[in-house]
């Protein structure tokens, strides 16, 4: 029988207060407080000062906190990324007003001593998932850039800068193309993208667009249960309850690029998808407004989707133990 190891149990807790040039460090152990450079010498260094009873708490910052996690990871420490709105909420709960590097810090190490039991440890991203995800977005961008160019072109008094934003506008439709090109070429190279790929767009209303996006964008897909997945997607609808009053429900939070993603699915749903277009109309006629039932559209699309990425794993993991 192979031998059980039991992960230590978590003494010392650390908070990063993650800059582009520096990191803010604040050590529950000795309360201390000191400034390392954001460098992978100094990073790996620091990772190495380390033992397997830290847990590092950090947030996101756009990328220049993956140097830290990466060493944290090489080094074995355990490390959580942490989501900055239940952050800032957990430090409003303390009435604290001021706000500095090192506070931010003494707060991140807090927030990691009182609720690292439920805070999930950082794990390195699949490479061609987070180069996917970085082509996705950065389409989704110029997309929205592009946008704006037509509705400014549409717009009275364009006439004298028509010219150039024609010019922009013919750039960021070259460019989204080269993008959706890349984009392609990623997900046919890679095994387990294909078959995700397939497994979404087996699904009416979720195109090659969508199935992307989702794959990119919600790697939990297949994981997660049907609940986790429409929170995530911003498609749950919360309750809004106090003593006798049930005031309507909205949908709130989530990935946000996920639900735009969504949206324009569920659109389709409702046109070509037999049981969600009967679905859609059932709920019009019931008085529910469009929105309202296109958002229901949008929570079964993405129900729907995490459940065949889970029967599509599932008979990955049984085919590969046969």
């Amino acid at each position: 029988m192979p031998e059980i190891v039991t992960p230590p149990t978590l003494t010392r807790f650390i908070g990063c207060d993650v800059g582009k040039a520096t990191i803010v460090v604040f050590d529950s152990r000795d309360g201390r407080v000191r400034t390392i450079a954001n460098t992978p010498e100094a990073l790996a260094a620091f990772a190495a000062s380390l033992d397997a009873a830290c847990l590092v708490v950090c947030e996101a910052t756009g990328g220049y906190e993956d140097a830290l996690l990466a060493a944290l990871l090489v080094a074995g420490i355990p490390a959580h990324r942490a989501d900055a709105r239940k952050v800032k909420a957990f430090i409003r709960s303390f009435g604290t007003l001021g706000k500095n590097d090192a506070l931010d810090a003494r707060a991140l190490a807090r927030y990691a001593e009182e609720r690292h039991a439920r805070l999930p440890r950082w794990q390195a991203p699949d490479p061609q998932r987070e180069r996917l995800q970085t082509l996705v977005l950065t389409r989704a961008d110029l997309i929205a850039q592009r946008t704006a160019c037509t509705n400014r072109l549409k717009a009275p008094g364009a006439e004298p800068v028509r010219p150039y934003l024609q010019a922009l506008r013919a750039c960021l439709v070259g460019q989204i193309q080269a993008l959706e090109a890349a984009i392609a070429e990623l997900m046919a190279a890679a095994d387990d993208l294909v078959r995700a790929e397939k497994t979404l767009r087996a699904i009416p209303g979720i195109g090659a667009t969508t199935a992307a996006a989702l794959i990119a964008l919600m790697p939990e897909l297949g994981h997660i249960d049907r609940r986790q997945a429409a929170a995530l997607a911003g498609v749950a609808p919360h309750p809004n309850q106090s003593g006798a009053a049930d005031a309507y429900r909205r949908t709130r939070g989530g990935r946000s690029e996920v639900k735009r993603t969504l949206f324009l699915a569920a659109m389709a749903a409702s046109r070509f998808h037999p049981g969600l277009r009967d679905a859609y109309q059932r709920l019009c006629k019931a008085g529910k407004k469009p929105i309202v039932a296109l958002t229901a559209l949008m929570r079964r699309l993405i129900v729907i989707a995490n459940a065949r990425l889970r029967d599509a794993f599932a008979e990955k993991r049984q085919v590969a133990t046969n």
